[in-house]
């Protein structure tokens, strides 16, 4: 089984590499991108039967630092 895992910094915190996204594409003369906020996915090869509750532990002990980020979980 797989799942996907999809990790974004909290609204209100500060994303520095999303920024700099945003910059660089106003510079390569994209106009109109007011914002950008950059997050990671994760996938994971697990095996079958692996409960949903079993992928969120390891989003809040591992994959995501919760403090400052959200996850959205996706069983494929």
């Amino acid at each position: 089984m797989k799942a996907r895992v999809h990790v974004m910094l909290k609204n209100g915190v500060l994303d520095p590499q999303g920024e700099a996204v945003r910059h660089a594409l106003g510079s390569l003369g994209f106009e109109g991108v007011s914002g950008v906020r950059q997050g990671k996915v994760i996938e994971l090869d697990l095996a079958d039967g692996t409960s949903e509750a079993t992928i969120t532990q390891m989003c809040e002990k591992l994959l995501a630092n919760t403090v400052i980020e959200s996850y959205k979980v996706e069983v494929l």
